[in-house]
């Protein structure tokens, strides 16, 4: 499985230990290619020295042209909901993963992870920004997880560790179970 960084992988990893799936004893592998304009460079390489690899990724909507390029398909054929990347086994989370763990949370869940994970003072005092005060406490919280140096990586495992095994995003399950051979998660 592709991914853009790190925490992506992260989160993968947990969510497929806590449904019991052994994925390196189903032969898969999570990497993060440190950016998503990497894809054709991964794609290519595992095209090339290991044919017959089943290859499947997630990425962030506003990177969807990194992927298309990679895949060799043409921008005409973009479609709002991304089924043709689905088909190839690219699965899209609506802004980034961050966003997608914490709307199947739900904001104050991960608020009370910023507790458990003694961040909170420094989280309010984030939101009294000038330019953060009018914005949603989703939008408040996926500032301070990248905002942070391992931010996202660290939450994105907490996140990936506290949401219940029946919401976890779509993208998430989908890009397992294609990466497992099952295409219906």
């Amino acid at each position: 499985m592709l991914v853009e960084g790190v925490s992506d992988r992260v989160a993968l990893e947990v969510v497929a230990r806590r449904r019991g799936i052994d994925l390196a004893g189903g032969g898969v592998s999570v990497v993060a290619m440190q950016g998503i304009n990497n894809v054709g460079r991964f794609l290519a390489y595992y095209g090339a020295t290991a044919p017959g690899v089943r290859v499947a990724g997630l990425y962030d909507a506003a990177e969807e042209r990194f992927v298309r390029r990679g895949l060799d398909l043409e921008p005409s054929a973009a479609s709002q909901s991304g089924s043709d990347l689905e088909a190839r086994g690219f699965y899209c989370c609506s802004a980034d993963l961050e966003d997608e763990l914490i709307r199947a949370l739900g904001p104050e869940a991960v608020v009370d992870l910023v507790a458990a994970e003694g961040e909170l003072r420094s989280f309010r005092t984030l939101q009294k920004q000038p330019a953060l005060r009018a914005r949603s406490l989703h939008d408040q919280l996926r500032r301070m997880m990248s905002g942070r140096s391992g931010g996202k990586k660290r939450y994105a495992a907490l996140m990936a560790e506290a949401v219940a095994p029946e919401q976890v995003p779509r993208p998430l399950a989908q890009v397992l179970a294609c990466a497992l051979g099952d295409h219906h998660g």
